[in-house]
């Protein structure tokens, strides 16, 4: 069998693997959402872990897929197609950026840091102090809260945040924090994701879409603690990066 062939097949199998993997967790536990007519559930595990330790095509392949038939299975099938190309971008992204991480080493994260601390200071600058300072209004539901934020408390909540990325940056393994960001860059693109298809695709309204955002953060966090550790077990016992 040549050495291509070879691959191919190998790729087949990891990707059949992977895929019910994903399926299995996301069918094992949901909770129904009634605003949106979705559910919470724990596929980011298997997605996540997808992407980390076979790379990003079994990634997006077994995340879209694995995600959509579950979708089917469970009776969500108006669910199906936005899964398949949400999910399978989200797995993409959470492998390539981590083959990267592993590539660049140490610098990924260092890099990482510095672009955080680099945009937060802009966000800040540009944005929060002349937009969001002085009086504003919050509003829950029919009622209304005015508040006065003063200009220097968005100057406090930027140097916490430095300080925290500052801390992380010598605390924090790199590799395991490299890995971290790329699962969250990933789980935001597939929140987002969700957002636009169920506020213009399903025809939700983004008031409606809304409420499925803090569900799939809740996916993003839970597949996050989940995933990191079992990639870390599984590569102690290959006792290599990868799958393959």
């Amino acid at each position: 069998m040549s050495e291509v062939l070879l691959k191919r097949v190998k790729l087949l199998v990891l990707t059949s693997i992977f895929t019910a993997l994903v399926f299995a967790a996301t069918v094992c536990f949901t909770v129904y959402t009634p605003a949106t007519k979705g559910y919470f559930n724990l596929g980011e595990t298997m997605v996540y872990t997808a992407a980390l330790l076979a790379g990003p095509w079994v990634g997006a392949l077994a995340g879209g897929v694995g995600s959509a038939l579950a979708d089917v299975f469970l009776g969500f099938g108006y669910y199906a197609p936005g899964t398949l190309v949400i999910k399978g971008i989200e797995g993409f992204i959470v492998g390539y950026l981590s083959s990267v991480a592993r590539r660049l080493g140490r610098r990924f994260w260092s890099s990482t840091l510095l672009v955080l601390a680099a945009l937060s200071t802009l966000l800040v600058v540009l944005v929060c102090i002349p937009y969001y300072s002085g009086v504003t209004e919050l509003v829950l539901g029919s009622h209304k809260v005015v508040l006065y934020i003063p200009w220097f408390v968005w100057v406090l909540v930027l140097v916490l945040f430095l300080c925290f990325l500052t801390y992380i940056g010598f605390k924090v393994d790199p590799r395991s924090g490299a890995e971290g960001l790329c699962v969250v860059v990933g789980g935001c693109c597939m929140v987002l994701g969700y957002f636009l298809y169920e506020a213009y695709v399903l025809g939700f309204g983004v008031y409606y879409a809304a409420f499925e955002v803090p569900v799939n953060i809740g996916q993003l966090t839970v597949g996050l603690i989940v995933s990191l550790p079992v990639v870390r077990s599984v590569r102690s016992v290959l006792g290599r990066d990868t799958v393959w």
